[in-house]
This record gives structure tokens, sequence and C-alpha cells, in this order.
């Protein structure tokens, strides 16, 4: 494809990405300026805006306000705490589940635990992390960690009890070790499912930053949406919304750009758009 044509394709791609969010917003700013929605409880996208800049390029200090200029300490604060808490989640729920989709024994050992745990809402474990660890960022993590941990494991397990026995098979004809298998074989195979984990995992990590931030800190987004609530403040708080929306989106782009990358062998089993 020539450049030309490649930019084409790319900005007709992001020109439909962007229509219905940008109609939405019109349609939104339309109805704020003609009174159909209460500006104090539904602010029009020009004032959240703005309200965005203050706060991402505002000048800091008590006297300009606690919205002002600091948006990158809070954004960063709640990036690291999902970075960390889905790493941890990552680094436990990949070997977990290979585990339980390719041994019997470990089937049996560890996913009735996981399967009575996951439908426990996140919120039942905020006293537990708080009373722990106390009103700090590693209760926030652990909060982050637990949640993600659930669906990474899952569709790793699921991965691995779908390696095709032909593979297997062939692999043991070959002279292959058992102990060589699981992770020449079943890994790869399980890559594809490890990854559409790992993408529901990094969602999840998000959604649970801003739980936690609201109960277990006092720093990140979350807390300021909690926070800006208290004081009606609703154009604060839909700009922490989209500040979520915003890194959760980016996050998801870099596992898909990852997994692109890592699976370019297997277009057809899992490939981006």
């Amino acid at each position: 494809m020539t450049a030309p044509r490649r930019s084409i394709v790319v900005g007709r791609r992001l020109a439909e990405r962007l229509a219905l969010p940008m109609t939405l917003a019109v349609i939104w700013e339309l109805c704020s300026r003609a009174g159909i929605f209460d500006p104090q409880f539904f602010p029009a996208p020009s004032q959240v805006a703005s309200t965005f800049w203050t706060w991402v390029f505002g000048p800091t200090g008590a006297a300009h306000g606690i919205y002002s200029g600091n948006w990158i300490d809070h954004a960063s604060a709640s990036t690291r705490r999902v970075t960390i808490g889905f790493l941890i989640a990552a680094a436990i729920g990949i070997p977990v589940g290979v585990l339980i989709g390719w041994y019997r024994i470990a089937e049996n050992l560890l996913d009735p635990l996981i399967q009575i745990t996951r439908p426990i809402p996140m919120t039942a474990w905020v006293p537990f992390a708080v009373i722990i660890f106390g009103i700090q960022e590693p209760a926030s993590i652990s909060l982050i960690a637990l949640g993600s941990f659930y669906p990474i494991v899952l569709n790793s397990a699921a991965g691995a009890e779908r390696t095709p026995k032909v593979l297997v098979r062939a692999a043991q004809m070959l002279g292959m070790s058992e102990a060589r298998l699981l992770p020449k074989v079943v890994v790869p195979s399980a890559l594809p499912s490890i990854l559409i984990g790992l993408r529901l995992g990094i969602g999840i990590a998000w959604v649970l930053v801003i739980v936690s931030e609201m109960l277990a800190v006092k720093s990140g987004l979350g807390y300021v949406l909690w926070d800006a609530y208290y004081f009606l403040r609703m154009d604060i708080i839909i700009a922490a919304m989209i500040s979520v929306g915003f890194l959760g989106y980016l996050s998801d782009r870099a596992l898909l750009a990852f997994g692109n990358y890592a699976l370019r062998w297997s277009r057809g089993i899992y490939e981006g758009r």
C-alpha cells in the first residue's frame, strides 16, 4: 500500500471512530445551551473542556484551587497503581491458569477456590484491604490485582486446555519431554487466549482503580472524582471519567499492539483491527 493510500485509510478510520463521540458531544452541547439539561448537573462539553484544560495546564497552588494544574499528578498515581496491580495479576494469573488448563490435579486443587471467590464483588474486599494495608497505596494495588486476576487466569486456563492434540502428539513423536512440552507447545498455543485475558484484565484494572481510590487512598483520578462529588463539581467528575476512559483506551491499544506483534505468526487466530 502506497503512503498516500495509507494516509487516506488511516484518516477514514479515524473519522469513523470519532464520528459517534463527536455527534453525541454536539447534541449534548446544543441541549445544554437550549436549557434542556440543567448545567449544574449536566455541564456542557465546552465547560468540561475548559475545566479539563485548567485541571491539566492551570497554575498550581492553594490560591488557584484544588482542581488546577495537578491532573498529571493524579493521572500518574492512577496509572502507577493500575500498572503494578495488573502486572501482579498477570504474573500470577498466567502460570496458574496454564497449570489449571493443562494439569487435572491443578484444576481440582485451584479451580474450585477461584470459582467460589470470583463472584464476590471487589467492594466486599475493601475492608480487608484497608485493615491489612491501611489507607495507603498497597490497599488500592491489592484490589486492582485481585480483580484483574480472574479474567487472566480463566482465559489462560481456557487457552491451555484447548491446545490442539495434534501438536502435542507431534511434539511427543519428536521426543519432546513433558517438562518442555508446557513452555514449548502449550504456552504458545494458549497465547491468543492469554492476550484476550490480559485485555479484559487491564480494562477491569481501570474500573477498580476508581473504586479503590475512592475508598482506600487519598490521591488519583478516583479520589478526585469522589472529592468533586462532595462539592457537586460535575465538570470535574466528567473530566475524571473521560481521563480514565482515555487512559484505559491507550492501555488496551498498547496491549493490542503487543499482541499483534507477539502473535504475528497466527494472524488468522488473533488479529486486531
